[in-house]
């Protein structure tokens, strides 16, 4: 195969969209996983005999396991690359899941959806770091959100069909399609995924820290966290929040999450799009802090309010809750620099998963023991903190964007200076 030019240098390889799809196959196939898990709840209760609070540990196993190893991957796929961390973590993640569907008792089950999640973590800062490789700043943005958007859809899908294999073959069916579905995107990287060409001359190389070590990664993990809060709240209690408060049939509510998922898929576009026009990440995702506080706190105010009013900036911030994590990513892997992107997403990744797994519980209670309204306006208040947590970082990007201008504008002139 012919060797494709740099990222950057005007002349990258169209197999860089080979790449691209193969990352969001395996980074779908998991999400698949992991967003879909909760539509078994029922026939997971039924075939095990579990309690509500059982049913709780079979879906927190998968996210346990992937925050114990996100960043171990990440590691990995910077020092072996991206094509055998995927195939080896996917591989290995359809067979876990071969052995939960065949569990012949709880705790079995719950060793398999534990396995499933630390090896499917594999897939987060492998395709991450591929984007990152062979996506130039023009273009990567955008490469990210499509990325991104495959979580969603890979969850929406995994929703929408999980129940019915359940009814027609039992857990076992379920879980034994979604380790087909982890086993295809494994062979389809090994077969498909290469590793990106050398970047373009003049191309600045990051010196700095490892992520682990470097505050920049760790400030805007930090916003990022906060960002997430508002995410977690609206997503995971739109519904309860649409039936229980508001008197909207189950349905209904069940398929504005739907409308909602499906808008922020198309927002992460949007917003890396944007991103790469404007050719910086953090200002935009700073904007994006803003609108997200000013709707929440517009959701918090009309809790109670006519419906005509509410239910259009209740879907407004949804929406916009959603779109900032392509943006995130993308301004990590940037940080970072190529050589550690994979542990620079899978670091973000981990502690966005921190974030997403404690502010719904926190939601809840806060929501138990006041009112809707205090539980939107506290949500609202995050995304102010992550707009300051993040004002050192856009300076800084401008620096690094000055410098990348420099050393390409010097590399242009002694390329051509006479011999």
């Amino acid at each position: 195969m012919t060797v494709p030019t740099a990222p950057g240098s005007g002349a990258t390889s169209s197999y860089r969209w080979v790449v691209l799809a193969v990352g969001a196959l395996g980074a779908g196939a998991f999400a698949a996983l992991r967003m879909g898990l909760p539509a078994l709840s029922p026939a997971l209760r039924d075939e095990y005999d579990l309690t509500l609070g059982q049913v709780g540990l079979a879906l927190s196993a998968v996210a346990v396991g992937v925050m114990v190893t996100l960043i171990p991957w990440g590691i990995l796929t910077d020092r072996v690359g991206e094509r055998p961390v995927l195939g080896i973590g996917l591989i290995g993640t359809a067979v876990a899941l071969v052995a939960a569907a065949f569990a012949p008792s709880f705790p079995a089950l719950l060793g398999g959806l534990l396995a499933a999640g630390m090896l499917g973590a594999s897939a987060t800062g492998a395709s991450g770091r591929a984007v990152m490789g062979w996506f130039g700043r023009g273009e990567r943005g955008l490469a990210l959100g499509i990325r991104q958007m495959a979580l969603p859809l890979g969850g929406a899908v995994a929703s929408l069909t999980l129940p019915w294999l359940a009814g027609a073959g039992g857990v076992e069916a379920a879980l034994l399609t979604l380790a087909g579905l982890a086993f295809t995107a494994a062979i389809a990287a090994l077969v498909w995924m290469r590793d990106a060409p050398p970047p373009a001359l003049g191309s600045p190389v990051a010196d700095g820290p490892a992520p682990t070590r470097d505050p920049r990664a760790w400030r805007l993990g930090a916003a990022s966290g906060l960002l997430v809060i508002g995410q977690s709240a609206v997503l995971g209690f739109v519904v309860l929040f649409l039936v229980d408060e508001r008197g909207v049939g189950y349905g209904l509510a069940a398929a504005a999450l739907a409308v909602l998922q499906l808008g922020g898929a198309l927002a992460r576009l949007a917003a890396g799009r944007r991103s790469d026009l404007e050719g910086l990440r953090i200002p935009l995702l700073r904007r994006i802090a803003v609108a997200d506080a000013v709707l929440l706190g517009a959701v918090a105010l009309l809790a109670a309010g006519p419906g005509a009013l509410l239910y259009p900036v209740l879907a407004l911030a949804g929406v916009t809750a959603m779109c900032w994590n392509g943006l995130a990513f993308t301004a990590a892997a940037e940080i970072a620099g190529r050589r550690r992107a994979g542990t620079a997403v899978s670091l973000q990744n981990t502690i966005v998963s921190v974030g997403g797994a404690t502010a719904p519980a926190a939601f809840g209670a806060l929501v138990a023991a006041t009112s809707w309204t205090l539980g939107f306006a506290v949500c609202a208040a995050a995304p102010v903190a992550a707009f300051v947590v993040l004002r050192p970082l856009a300076g800084e990007e401008s620096a690094r964007a000055r410098e990348r201008e420099r050393r390409l504008a010097q590399a242009a002139a002694g390329a051509e200076a006479p011999a």
